[in-house]
C-alpha cells in the first residue's frame, strides 16, 4: 500500500516564474547587479494552493545567491506555498574559475560564505588562520608548486551541513514559507557525465597549476579585504 501511495504521487509542473530575457544579472557589472535583480522575474498566480502546496524550483547553478535572495525567493513567497525547495542541478560552487567564466572572487560564493560562517560558529577560526598562513607562505612559489589549501575550509563539514547553512544565508527577512536548498552531489554529477572532467568549480581539482595559483591568491585577497580578481 505504501509503495502504491508513492507511485501514485504525481507532481504538477507549471510555469510559475516568468523571466524577462532582456535582463541578465550574471553578466552585469557588480555595482549594477543588485539594482537589476528585482526586475527580472514575475510569477503566475492562481496555481499554488496557499499553505498546502510545496513549490520546487530548479536552478542550473547557485553562484552568489544574489538573485535568489533579493528577487526569486521573495517573489515566489507571494504565492504562499507551504515550502520553497530550490534544486540546483550543479553541485555547490566552491572555487573560483580562471578559464573564461567570471567567477574569480571567493568571497562572492555563497557556498564559501556558508563554510566560513560554520567555522566561526563552531569555534574553528583557527582553520581559517592556518589556511591563510599556508597560502601566504607559498605565494611566491612557482605555480607548479602551489597547493590548493582552500579545500581545508570545507573539509570539516558535510555537503548537507553547508547546504543547510546556505539556506539560512539566503532566507530573506520575514519569509513565511519554509526554505530548503538541495544540490546535485559531485558523485552523481560524475555518474551522469563520466567523460567530462571540468569539475574544478566544485572540487578544487584544477586542470592546470595556474588554477591553484588563482585560488591561493583569491583566498589571500578575501582575508586581506582586497576586492579584486585573482588574475
Amino acid at each position: 500500500a505504501k509503495l502504491q501511495e508513492i507511485l501514485s504521487f504525481r507532481p504538477r509542473v507549471e510555469n510559475i516564474a516568468v523571466k524577462d530575457v532582456k535582463l541578465r544579472t550574471f553578466i552585469t557589472q557588480d555595482s549594477q547587479r543588485d539594482d537589476l535583480v528585482g526586475h527580472v522575474y514575475d510569477v503566475t498566480y492562481g496555481i499554488i494552493r496557499p499553505g498546502i502546496d510545496n513549490l520546487v524550483v530548479i536552478d542550473d547553478s547557485i553562484v552568489r545567491g544574489t538573485t535568489l535572495k533579493q528577487s526569486i525567493i521573495r517573489i515566489l513567497a507571494r504565492l504562499e506555498p507551504k515550502n520553497i525547495i530550490i534544486a540546483s542541478s550543479a553541485p555547490q560552487i566552491r572555487y573560483p574559475d580562471c578559464y573564461g567564466i567570471d567567477m574569480a572572487k571567493l568571497g562572492d560564493f555563497i557556498a564559501y560564505k556558508a563554510a566560513i560562517e560554520l567555522l566561526k560558529e563552531t569555534g574553528r577560526q583557527d582553520v581559517i588562520n592556518e589556511v591563510y598562513r599556508k597560502s601566504k607562505d607559498q605565494q611566491s612559489l612557482p605555480k607548479e608548486e602551489i597547493v590548493n589549501y582552500v579545500k581545508e575550509i570545507y573539509k570539516p563539514f558535510t555537503a548537507q551541513e553547508i547546504s543547510d547553512k546556505i539556506a539560512v544565508l539566503l532566507t530573506p527577512p520575514g519569509l513565511k514559507p519554509g526554505l530548503k536548498i538541495i544540490y546535485q552531489s559531485i558523485e552523481d554529477l560524475h555518474r551522469s557525465i563520466p567523460d567530462h572532467k571540468g569539475d574544478w568549480y566544485f572540487t578544487g581539482n584544477y586542470p592546470t597549476p595556474g588554477g591553484n595559483k588563482v585560488v591561493n591568491l583569491s583566498f589571500i585577497h578575501y582575508i586581506e579585504g582586497t576586492n579584486k580578481r585573482a588574475y
